[in-house]
């Protein structure tokens, strides 16, 4: 689809592009850039990629696709130092977990006629780092285009279609929307995660021996979302400030009627919940995000080799 593909950071997302790029033969070209030299050097010992730099905007020229792979935090600054080097007719994408930021960091450094398309693939794992990819990451998992008023629409065709290409379904919405809808299925379970492991490890009357050893009933897949790259999740919480606010908000209130049913033992409130909890839970199943297997079906999903 692309002369050359420059990947700029080669974390989870960008390593696993670089193998799926590679499979699906969807660049003649794959250039990487990331600035710690040793993660560079990882990437060249696993063949991520044809061609690898510190220096991003070496690694973007000449570029038809441009995915920057980096904490959202820094896109701005990414942004600035690869403008000089992109040419024109050029995509230039993302693949943040906020967009509004994205949109306000990158846009005003993006040269005319290179088209941005700011974009997330919804998939990952609580690992990070070259190791970390494998090409069935995007398989069946959402990526949402925040377009702008602007967008050239053949260009957001040619991006969905290499996103399609890896294994993606499409869906289009404006960056607020996005950062909205994320901040509920996926900022405010990470931030409840990271708290309650948080506050597990705090208890001083619960010796973490007790913590590990008693883990496996339901404490366990908080520590998933909680072993998360914490630099990527400080800048999401920065970065979506006041989605996320709104959505604590909802949930502080959500607990505070919870709370109540449980002082005052009314079991048909809760069983109501847990009922139509439930129901999303099998809602997923259904709409083919998840799989109904122990483990939440993640050596399946994450690590298809092991089935």
């Amino acid at each position: 689809m692309f002369e050359k593909i420059a990947l700029i950071g080669i974390g989870l997302i960008g390593s696993s592009l670089a193998r799926v790029i590679r499979r699906e033969g969807l660049a003649r070209h794959i250039a990487i850039s990331t600035r710690r030299p040793e993660t560079l050097k990882r990437a060249e010992n696993l063949q991520l990629g044809d061609s690898y730099s510190t220096d991003a905007r070496t690694a973007v020229r000449d570029a038809d696709l441009i995915i920057v792979s980096v904490p959202v935090g820094a896109s701005g600054t990414v942004a600035e130092e690869i403008a000089p080097a992109l040419k024109k007719g050029a995509i230039l994408t993302d693949v943040g977990s906020t967009k509004q930021s994205v949109v306000a960091q990158m846009s005003p450094f993006v040269p005319e006629g290179v088209h941005f398309i700011p974009g997330h693939p919804l998939a990952g794992t609580e690992n990070s780092g070259p190791d970390a990819g494998f090409p069935d990451l995007f398989d069946n998992r959402w990526c949402i285009f925040t377009p702008l008023p602007d967008t050239d629409p053949l260009a957001l065709e040619k991006l969905s279609t290499f996103w399609r290409r890896c294994g993606s379904n499409i869906d289009t919405m404006t960056p607020e929307h996005h950062d909205m809808t994320l901040a509920i299925v996926s900022h405010l379970p990470h931030i409840i995660a990271y708290n309650i492991v948080g506050t597990a490890d705090d208890l001083a009357n619960v010796t973490k021996s007790e913590v590990i050893k008693y883990s496996a009933s339901g404490f366990r897949d908080f520590t998933r979302l909680a072993a998360s790259d914490p630099t990527m999740w400080r800048d999401v919480c920065l970065h979506n400030k006041d989605a996320i606010l709104e959505m604590l908000a909802r949930f502080s209130e959500d607990l505070s009627s919870l709370q109540r049913a449980i002082r005052w033992g009314d079991g048909d409130k809760l069983f109501d919940l847990f009922t139509r909890t439930r129901a999303i839970r099998r809602s997923i199943i259904q709409a083919g995000q998840d799989i109904d297997v122990p483990d939440f079906g993640r050596q399946v999903v994450e690590h298809p080799e092991k089935k």
